[in-house]
């Protein structure tokens, strides 16, 4: 015991045979054994032997540095996370050194993304040789800023700007276009993906997207999706995919997928106390006529689960035709919501734009003359306004519970005060664009240079 040397809780080690400079790392006695982020594995013979060709991104938060290591494959075993969730790792051995200390230790590969720390260090590689002090950070060795910098200078790749993918379905649509536009004047590399001839490889070792043609898709710093609600469920694989090969997602799968079930959005923005037109849903026949009441009756809207840009909704003026198309839908087993019609709105609307928790452009849309409601895709002309302090509080609050970066939300002033119409998570540029003169498509690149720390 006496010769042991105290470590703390964090430690720096070093990896020559790996070629890894320094790499930080969570002392873990809880841990058997020892663990480094590694992705891209690759399992390859030599001779007689399994080696194991794997990337280690050394620094948090910074995937722009991939080592490339190999390292002889001496085990397969099963571990249990710190989520609980048991898998299947390799396990290499390589040589570690810990200041004047270098020793064999055992590594088995994971992807450590979401972790705190590249590496940990569990007490195999502890016993016989040091004493964890928790309360203490560095006793064997520690680097500053500029150190680490020097040491990975050769690895820094030059670089001027951000590569991003615009995963969306048509390159020519205008939103598309002044994306891909903003991006480029801001300096970035930004490719556009069509998400249908996107593909993937799913698997624990070396987790792929791949393109049309075979191309791996890889090196993306960030992801713009614009995902037409016809690939919702497609899109949103694609979007999780690309999440955890490290890759930062504008808006995220889940976001996407509960903005677009209308009815669970309404549930989530209940329970948020977040204030909607009255809204009813039913399964049988047997209750429409109480759904009509319970929603203050006709005139009142009727709206398809999963329509978009005001397609799939009705307004149906009489209790009696209400009752009709509500049944025809029951009757084709399609789902749909029943809200109550908000007279006094004059068949106007607000549609609000935030990028990251600000609303940085607000019109007001008016329906053409005998609809219902204003969007412009029917015909709805749109002109610039100025927003309440209320309103803008209900735009922000709907935008946090869908936990969405990018989302378009529309409100309806009433006698009750404003109500939440809905939130597009992927919300068009032209009409906001042209009715207030902003830039939207320079603030959308301006928030992920300012989420990558980017400058």
């Amino acid at each position: 015991m006496e010769n042991l040397k105290i470590i703390g809780s964090e430690e720096w080690c070093v990896f020559k045979e790996l070629g890894v400079p320094a790499i930080k790392a969570r002392v873990d006695s809880g841990a058997k054994t020892s663990s480094i982020q590694a992705t891209n594995l690759k399992i390859v013979n030599k001779g007689a032997q399994e080696w194991v060709k794997f990337e280690v991104n050394p620094l948090q938060e910074n995937r722009s540095i991939a080592i490339n290591c190999e390292a002889r494959l001496i085990d397969r075993r099963m571990v249990k996370s710190s989520s609980g969730i048991s898998e299947e790792r390799l396990v290499v051995r390589t040589p570690v050194t810990m200041g004047d200390n270098t020793f064999d230790i055992e590594l088995t590969l994971a992807n450590r993304d979401t972790m705190e720390f590249r590496m940990l260090l569990g007490r195999e590689a502890l016993t016989d040789r040091y004493i964890v002090n928790p309360a203490v950070n560095y006793q064997i060795q520690e680097f500053t800023d500029e150190e680490i910098t020097e040491k990975y200078k050769p690895y820094y790749k030059e670089k001027t700007g951000l590569k991003i993918a615009l995963l969306a379905s048509n390159p020519n649509l205008y939103s598309n276009k002044r994306l891909m536009e903003a991006a480029e004047a801001r300096g970035h590399e930004i490719v556009f993906l069509n998400v249908e001839q996107a593909y993937m490889k799913l698997d624990a070792h070396s987790p792929e997207i791949r393109y049309r043609g075979g191309n791996i898709l890889k090196d993306f710093d960030a992801v713009i999706p614009r995902i037409k609600p016809a690939v919702t469920f497609y899109g949103c694989a694609v979007i999780r995919q690309f999440n955890n090969l490290g890759v930062y997602c504008q808006n995220s799968a889940e976001s996407i997928t509960q903005s677009r079930d209308k009815l669970f959005a309404s549930q989530l923005f209940s329970k948020n106390d977040i204030h909607i037109p009255i809204t009813g849903f039913a399964k049988s026949p047997m209750d429409t006529k109480d759904l009509i009441k319970m929603v203050n009756g006709a005139p009142l809207i009727i709206k398809l689960l999963e329509s978009t840009q005001g397609k799939g909704v009705v307004l149906a003026e009489t209790n009696k035709a209400a009752e009709s198309v509500i049944n025809a839908f029951k009757s084709v087993n399609t789902n749909i919501l029943v809200q109550e019609f908000i007279k006094e709105a004059n068949g106007q609307d607000i549609r609000c734009f935030v990028v990251n928790g600000k609303v940085v452009a607000s019109m007001q849309r008016q329906a053409e003359k005998g609809e219902f409601r204003a969007n412009i895709h029917q015909g709805g002309k749109a002109s610039m306004i100025k927003i309440t302090q209320e309103e803008k509080k209900l735009a922000l609050k709907a935008t946090k519970a869908l936990n969405l970066a990018v989302a378009g939300v529309d409100i309806i002033r009433s006698n009750k005060g404003p109500l939440l119409l809905e939130v597009n998570s992927s919300p068009g540029l032209e009409g906001i664009e042209n009715a207030t003169g902003k830039d939207i498509a320079n603030e959308m690149i301006k928030a992920i240079e300012r989420k990558l720390k980017f400058s």
